[in-house]
């Protein structure tokens, strides 16, 4: 297994992350947020995020899955829902990466379905090359090409997760 140089340095993900939080709170001054986290990947993007945003909000977790080792298996699979209940609320789902879009696609609809005000997307990583859904991604940070990156909550067999950089990622052969 081989890790690369970093392709986004600790800086510059800090620096995305205030940019982005910066730009919800604008949009959603004087309103209350539901921010949602889906795990595991996104908990690190997730919490320096909701860190920064300066509305009231409350904070839940959903954990789905889709991937496999670093294949996706094009099935989604929910293992814990919300708590939360979303009906008439302004909702945030926060995500490490839009790859596929499977799985945003997934849990927005289900979500849509519990009536939330509004329903948005957030994600640190968007990889459009890979869509197969395309799902509304409406604030992102980092547009990325087609490689398999780790690290600040991205894994590889859910290891790598620790490292406070994002680099690519290549099996050694």
């Amino acid at each position: 297994m081989v890790i690369g140089k970093p392709l986004f340095t600790v800086e510059q993900i800090q620096r995305k992350v205030q940019e982005l939080a910066d730009r919800i709170t604008r949009d959603y001054e004087g309103r209350e947020l539901v921010m949602v986290c889906i795990l595991k990947g996104a908990f690190m993007f997730f919490s320096d995020l909701v860190r920064h945003i300066r509305v009231p909000m409350t904070v839940d977790f959903v954990s789905c899955s889709s991937y496999v080792k670093s294949d996706s298996v094009g099935e989604v699979k929910l293992h814990q829902d919300l708590r939360e209940q979303i009906k008439d609320k302004h909702v945030i789902l926060v995500e490490d990466i839009a790859d596929s879009g499977l799985t945003l696609n997934y849990l927005r609809e289900h979500f849509l379905q519990r009536g939330p005000s509004s329903l948005k997307i957030c994600v640190l990583l968007d990889k459009r090359e890979r869509r197969l859904v395309d799902v509304p991604i409406d604030y992102a940070g980092f547009p990325i090409p087609d490689k398999f990156v780790v690290g600040y909550g991205l894994d590889y067999s859910n290891m790598f997760r620790n490292l406070p950089y994002i680099a690519v990622f290549k099996k050694s052969t």
